[in-house]
């Protein structure tokens, strides 16, 4: 797509106030996932019932590719950016354009608050809301090579030539059911999707890294270090490069010979043979830092068997707000929100730190679920459904 069409686009976007976008990629043998295409969709007549749409194909791996025009509308407040199962998407768009993207609409989302099922495929959606049949033939092809295919780029407009319909249908029907706030609530999340790899993070999440010694954890943040820039030079999976579990190993254990690492279970031939002398090199720069102790951090209670009656009690309830509600039961709790909201209320301690117990949620079945764990209401069945009554003083 060339510089002019692009900035035509932006434009048309900016008018209508609306852009459908979606992205082919591949992840697979890589650091970080590679963005092969983006495929956008924009009014081409506005305010006219039925408007058709213009797509577009903008290739990111064109090295004189300009995307400030694309990055300017994502960011712009005034255009919605309209999406399917968007954060991965969003996250590339992001890295490659050095954009943030605001104003997000995501249609998968947006359907589980219309009772369409919380994880509703695109086609599916097309189906069920509007009648359309899509077909899928190329979706795992290597949209790394070029040229593409016209059988690929056929696949990949018919990414979003109906995005921006399905999404004005989902509006429509949330906007009757007094949920459309409610689904732009749970859409903004997606705008700070990233796929970047912080080495804080990266660390935190190791296995069983709170039970290093203090003289162990500057080794092994070093070797995340190392094996991130490795991987990042290499453009390889960070664990192909050092498992986890080698890593650990050889944080705990401090080899300082290559007879030493090679006792080390999943350190790996390779890694002896090319970059032994590196990884022993860490270790012994690492072994001069000052110890460092495990950051002191207040524990969520941990659930126990005996959380399980109270954990299915919960299920119950909210799964009869949801079907009340016509929601996905997926948008209100998953089982480790269940979870940990009970061990709370069981160990007598704050409430948990939940999504379940937080803004709409809360106000449709949250603080009727605490209600009910604290013993100030009771559940019964009645004409088939789960009935919630204030428990009455014995």
């Amino acid at each position: 797509m060339s510089e002019s069409s692009l900035q035509e686009l932006a434009a048309a976007a900016r008018a209508s106030e609306r852009v459908a976008l979606d992205t082919e990629f591949m992840g697979e043998g890589r650091y970080l996932t590679l963005l092969c295409l983006i495929q956008l969709a924009v009014p081409e007549k506005i305010g006219t019932p039925g408007h058709s749409e213009r797509t577009a194909l903008v290739d990111p791996l064109a090295e004189d590719l300009d995307g400030a025009p694309l990055a300017a509308i994502l960011a712009d407040p005034q255009v919605q950016v309209v999406v399917h199962a968007g954060r991965q998407d969003i996250a590339l768009l992001r890295r490659r354009l050095n954009t943030e993207v605001t104003n997000v609409f995501d249609t998968q989302v947006a359907a589980g608050f219309a009772g369409m099922g919380a994880q509703a495929s695109y086609e599916s959606l097309l189906n069920d809301a509007l009648g359309v049949r899509l077909a899928k033939s190329a979706s795992f092809t290597r949209w790394d090579r070029r040229p593409l295919t016209s059988e690929q780029l056929a696949y990949a407009r018919g990414d979003v030539e109906h995005l921006l319909a399905l999404a004005s249908e989902l509006q429509r029907r949330l906007g009757k059911l007094g949920r459309l706030e409610w689904a732009r609530e749970e859409c903004a999340s997606l705008q700070l999707s990233s796929d970047e790899r912080d080495l804080q993070t990266v660390f935190a999440r190791l296995p069983r890294v709170r039970n290093l010694s203090p003289s162990a954890r500057p080794i092994a943040r070093a070797l995340v270090q190392w094996r991130e820039e490795t991987a990042a030079r290499r453009d390889r999976p960070v664990q192909g490069v050092l498992s986890d579990a080698a890593l650990m190993e050889i944080a705990k254990r401090k080899p300082s010979s290559s007879a030493e690492l090679e006792q080390i279970r999943g350190s790996g031939a390779a890694n002896l043979r090319k970059r032994g002398e590196e990884l022993l090199a860490i270790v012994r720069s690492a072994r001069e830092l000052p110890p460092e102790a495990a950051p002191h951090e207040a524990r969520a209670p941990v659930p126990t068997p005996q959380d399980a009656p109270l954990i299915a009690l919960a299920e119950a309830l909210l799964r009869a707000r949801a079907r009340e509600a016509g929601l996905a039961y997926e948008l209100l709790a998953a089982r480790a929100d269940l979870q940990a909201i009970v061990a709370a209320v069981r160990a007598g301690t704050e409430e948990a730190d939940v999504r379940t117990l937080r803004g709409w949620r809360r106000e449709l079945a949250g603080e009727e679920l605490l209600e009910l764990l604290a013993g100030r209401r009771s559940l019964s069945i009645g004409e088939g459904q789960v009935l919630v009554d204030p428990r009455q003083p014995s």
